[in-house]
């Protein structure tokens, strides 16, 4: 099983175990903070916007236009590695990825 591990923005973190499914189904399933995912992973709301660790980042698949159409209206400022949680899927190619949670959501 691949880990992910999310920072919340006090620096505290929350490691999660899981395999075939997206970070944002990780994090709603495990409770992590600040992950909001009200869409359900449906691509329509931008409320599980993280930023990816910049190790991780190249690691990742492009973003979708449609990603980075809803990366214009999250409640903070997108950066070069921000990314939908609902759009990475989490696997063994990933292990031990890092991701930080904003500190809101809309």
């Amino acid at each position: 099983m691949a880990r992910v591990i999310y920072v919340q923005p006090d620096g505290s973190s929350t490691t999660c175990a899981a395999d075939g499914r997206s970070l944002m189904k990780v994090a709603v399933e495990n409770l992590v903070p600040g992950i909001i995912g009200e869409c359900g992973g449906d691509l329509s709301c931008a409320t599980c916007h993280v930023f990816v660790d910049e190790a991780w980042f190249g690691k990742l698949k492009p973003r979708s236009d449609d990603e980075e159409s809803l990366l214009d209206v999250t409640s903070e400022e997108p950066t070069e590695t921000s990314r939908l949680s609902c759009q990475v899927t989490l696997t063994d190619d990933l292990d031990g990825i890092v991701v930080h949670v904003p500190s809101t959501q809309r």
